[in-house]
């Protein structure tokens, strides 16, 4: 089994818990504030564990005896794992009290000399403690950007991987999908529920899909969404969204929404996505 691993550390409030998101997303096993003295059972372990060929450490100074057993965690990772790679987070003072004033935390080294001394303490205590580590400064990074940079430093190509993509249709009457990133209301179209022969089928049928679209108005629309959903899929992709969630409604989410929906996914198909559809609301009344 070949085993990957990655160790993270840094400053408190330097970004770690993004990073460990981060790695979460890529498919790696997690774990955050792994106390010191479980590092060697972990690694006896491992082996047969299964879910762990892709391990990420989070650990820092909220371990009391983190620097002192450090440079011995590193090296019994090396010994088993050629792949280590070892990231320390950082980012200057000013940044840090920020964020800690932000997130209402207390600093692991906190005592009666406040949060100044305590980041100068901490960042004192990892001088060339890390030789080896990939060093990341967070100052004037995003969470986004953050991500993008662990992702790149571990040979993962965004524009590779297909976009996990989701076009559902839905009805306003019951509530907007909590989980849309994008959002189209079709109840602009004709609608098949006043029509006596359409209002007990579904947009899935193509007597309501023509009903629906096979009109200027339609026909218009359609000419519009196709480019722009071709211009916006992409650029998502690009910029390292790790799914997307496109919600289209009417009134109940069994005719138009459902008939544009099966378009769209139409549309999309020749791209390279992961694409999955689902109606939410088709077998409601």
């Amino acid at each position: 089994m070949s085993l990957k691993t990655v160790l993270i550390t840094g400053l408190a409030g330097a970004g770690k818990s993004t990073a460990l998101n981060a790695f979460e997303d890529m498919g790696y096993y997690c774990i955050d504030n792994l106390p010191c003295f479980l590092v060697e059972e972990l690694l006896k372990r491992r082996r047969t564990a299964g879910r762990l060929d892709r391990l990420v450490l989070v650990m820092d100074s909220r371990d009391p005896l983190f620097f002192e057993q450090l440079p011995g965690i590193i090296a019994a990772l090396s010994r088993q794992d050629s792949e280590l790679r070892t990231f320390f987070l950082t980012a200057d003072d000013e940044t840090l009290i920020r964020r800690f004033s932000q997130m209402r935390r207390v600093h692991p080294l906190t005592d009666d000399q406040g949060l100044p001394a305590a980041i100068r303490a901490e960042r004192q205590r990892f001088v060339d403690l890390l030789p080896a580590a990939r060093e990341i400064d967070t100052s004037h990074l995003s969470p986004h950007e953050l991500r993008g940079i662990l992702r790149k430093a571990c040979g993962v190509d965004l524009a590779a991987e297909p976009l996990p993509v989701t076009i559902s249709s839905f009805g306003f009457k019951y509530g907007l999908p909590a989980e849309a990133d994008l959002v189209w209301d079709v109840r602009f179209l004709p609608n098949p529920y006043f029509q006596p022969d359409l209002k007990a089928k579904t947009g899935r049928e193509a007597a309501v899909a023509d009903f629906v679209l096979a009109n200027d108005m339609g026909r218009t629309f359609l000419d519009l969404l196709e480019p722009l959903l071709g211009f916006l899929v992409p650029l998502y992709q690009q910029a390292g969204k790790i799914s997307l969630n496109i919600a289209i409604g009417c009134t109940g989410g069994k005719h138009r929404s459902v008939a544009v929906s099966q378009r769209v996914a139409e549309m999309l198909s020749g791209q390279a996505i992961d694409l999955r559809i689902s109606h939410r609301d088709i077998g409601k009344e």
